[in-house]
């Protein structure tokens, strides 16, 4: 499960659904439910065909376009090799004879234009809720938060070597002693390691960030940490460590476990770390991915802040 969400949105009269804010209503649900939100809109086949590729996780058009309906739209997308889930909507009552194909909506309002928009907004939402049901699998959301931990892991690598890169050595070294001393005192069998000739030579530091061993996950929040205060921006690195490093770190070390009936179904799974049972259900799902949507902004709001 990605932390992303693309939404490619064809319609003659996608300005009305604009205009009207439905779009930024569908944008603002999928927001709650912690996705960074990509709906891209627009309004001919042109331009939708121009924009299509297979990362989308929703594609919502109009059954009756001006040059094509939705069963030539259907082949075109298909040819691609293109599997995204498809929403056609009408407010015409004319898809009773229509060929339901796989992961193919069909939705016919046969109301006046407001309600139909209305009505569209609330199928696109049941729909974005059932996709996401679906890749709410607990292995797979395992990996979801492996991936996503890794990637922020590599984001502050890249904010931190920018940092040190701009300043002068005489002004990084009380960032670099403040760490070094931590991991001196916790990595003795790296001691060689890390007491090189790192005060008067960069690169010394710069190998020992790239050492996963020595230079954790938890000195990387600290190291930002220590610049966070030094810039005087709100200092996030104890929520980090809580909302990600935590998480991660009991993911990395967990037992899948499955609860089933008297007919042999599968009624909860769930994953065990030591004594300690962690549960997924939709809420959790949610908190996670926007804990993890919230420090990629910090990050995100840190590196802008340092390229003033």
């Amino acid at each position: 499960m990605k932390i992303d969400y693309k939404i490619l949105w064809l319609d003659d009269q996608i300005d009305a659904f604009i205009d009207d804010e439905h779009v930024e209503e569908i944008e603002k649900f999928l927001d709650e439910e912690g996705f960074d939100v990509v709906v891209d809109t627009v309004s001919n086949e042109v331009d939708f065909f121009h924009k299509l590729d297979d990362s989308y996780d929703l594609i919502l058009t109009d059954y009756h376009m001006e040059n094509m309906n939705g069963d030539k739209i259907v082949e075109a997308i298909r040819a691609k090799s293109i599997f995204t889930e498809i929403l056609f909507y009408t407010a015409r009552a004319d898809l009773k004879d229509t060929q339901m194909l796989d992961r193919i909506s069909f939705f016919e309002t046969n109301s006046s234009q407001e309600d139909h928009a209305e009505a569209v907004v609330i199928k696109t939402k049941e729909l974005i809720s059932l996709t996401i049901r679906k890749f709410q699998d607990i292995v797979v959301m395992r990996g979801m938060i492996m991936h996503e931990t890794s990637d922020l892991d590599a984001q502050q690598l890249e904010i931190l070597n920018s940092y040190i890169e701009e300043k002068t050595v005489d002004e990084t070294n009380s960032l670099k002693y403040e760490i070094l001393k931590k991991i001196d005192k916790h990595f003795s069998k790296k001691l060689s390691f890390v007491n090189g000739d790192w005060k008067t030579n960069d690169n010394g530091f710069k190998k020992l960030m790239k050492d996963n061993f020595v230079f954790s996950s938890d000195y990387k929040i600290q190291t930002l940490s220590k610049i966070l205060q030094d810039i005087d921006i709100e200092d996030f690195s104890d929520k980090y460590k809580e909302d990600i490093i935590t998480i991660r770190n009991r993911f990395a070390h967990v037992t899948l476990k499955e609860d089933r009936n008297e007919s042999g179904q599968v009624i909860r799974k769930y994953f065990t770390y030591g004594e300690d049972g962690i549960t997924f259900d939709d809420a959790s799902c949610k908190k996670i991915r926007k804990n993890i949507h919230k420090h990629k902004e910090n990050l995100k709001n840190l590196k802008i802040k340092l390229n003033e």
